[in-house]
């Protein structure tokens, strides 16, 4: 688990197939301390689990389901990504809860400076607006980012000075792919409200999350 808040940014060294997926080399531009081989961390918001580490380099390897999904399937050597830490339980969430499980692919369609931060709009497929909403939150390359607008296949984001210089979104460019996370509450939300089957337990207890149980406890009005 992670909060969206990128720590650092890293470069891809190194990549070579490994059986139907891909391991990757990357270093990073500054130390991440205290990680070791198995660990989790979130590579432009995909989670990877480290393998190898040496120095300010680290291993990864990367999933044919992975390659399908995010833009590890179109990068190459010295591309730059997003790197986090994952999430302890004693830290600040100073973003949102991101999962690093990515939904798929966007493509930057504008990119325009307003005032000191940029506004950058992106194009979707049209299943991932579903789980979004005007002030929620989306990771965008593992970054945390609030919805300004959205429609049918599209949305976009305020860009501050201080993520724009320490994320890739600094120097992405038209038409560059970004990987989306969209916001995992929203679909567990979904996932409850059209209902599934009871098991055998709840069979006995008949209780199940609906509409007309959000508007009987006060959560809809």
């Amino acid at each position: 688990m992670f909060t969206g808040i990128i720590e650092t940014l890293g470069t891809i060294a190194e990549m070579r197939p490994a059986g139907q997926g891909k391991r990757l080399s990357l270093d990073a531009d500054v130390i991440l301390a205290q990680i070791k081989i198995g660990d989790s961390i979130s590579v432009s918001g995909a989670c990877l689990t480290v393998i190898g580490i040496e120095g300010l380099r680290f291993k990864v390897d990367v999933s044919p389901e992975s390659l399908e999904k995010t833009t590890f399937g179109r990068a190459k050597v010295g591309d730059r990504v997003n790197l986090e830490r994952a999430l302890r339980l004693s830290d600040r969430i100073g973003g949102h809860l991101v999962s690093g499980h990515v939904d798929g692919m966007g493509t930057l369609k504008e990119k325009k400076k307003i005032g000191n931060s940029i506004v950058i709009k992106i194009e979707v497929p049209e299943p991932f607006t579903h789980y979004m909403i005007k002030k929620g939150s989306v990771a965008v390359d593992g970054i945390s980012l609030t919805i300004n607008n959205c429609d049918g296949n599209s949305f976009d984001v305020n860009v501050i000075p201080h993520t724009a210089k320490m994320t890739t979104l600094g120097f992405c460019k038209i038409g560059d792919f970004v990987n989306i996370e969209t916001d995992m509450i929203g679909k567990y939300v979904e996932r409850f409200v059209a209902g599934r089957p009871y098991t055998e337990i709840e069979e006995k207890t008949k209780t199940t999350v609906d509409m007309q149980f959000l508007e009987k406890t006060g959560f809809i009005r």
